[in-house]
């Protein structure tokens, strides 16, 4: 948690935003300071002072900080997309990541064919550059996408995503 200690006379911004006076007391002053008045009012506009409020009181306090930290996050992503909010986000990036999967397995699918179609390269000692089936594989994040063939490549029902 941050700024639990005695504050100066300054308002917070819950406080400073709904024009009532800010007690020592006030749920709101840890976590929406007053150099931060746009983070409450976009919190404010989703989810109101008082629902706000009654999550607060019904966090365990610490988890309060990462309490409001997502309903910020929320509330930015809810203004910027009314209908979907964090939702339209993850499906977007979801999108783009079968996008770059399919990118990947035709590039893949092109490589081999051309390392499986042209004559053995010789390097400036004379001696054959290995193909690449004939190269150890380099494991880590790059597997992950090794099962996804030529022939599944069209076939996009196998990827978790939303729409």
């Amino acid at each position: 948690m941050r700024n639990h200690e005695p504050r100066a006379s300054s308002s917070c911004a819950a406080c400073k935003l709904l024009k009532r006076r800010c007690t020592p007391s006030c749920i709101f002053a840890p976590y929406f300071r007053s150099d931060e008045p746009k983070k409450f009012a976009k919190v404010h506009k989703v989810f109101g002072a008082s629902n706000v409020s009654k999550i607060l009181n019904e966090v365990p306090e610490e988890q309060r900080d990462e309490t409001v930290n997502s309903l910020a996050y929320e509330a930015e992503a809810r203004l910027r997309d009314p209908v979907y909010g964090c939702i339209g986000a993850i499906a977007l990036l979801q999108r783009r990541m079968v996008e770059l999967q399919v990118d990947l397995a035709i590039a893949r699918a092109r490589l081999a064919r051309y390392s499986a179609s042209s004559p053995p390269i010789l390097n400036d000692h004379g001696s054959m550059i290995p193909t690449l089936a004939e190269l150890p594989a380099c494991g880590g994040f790059a597997d992950c996408f090794s099962q996804i063939s030529s022939d599944t490549m069209n076939d996009l029902s196998q990827f978790p995503y939303i729409f």
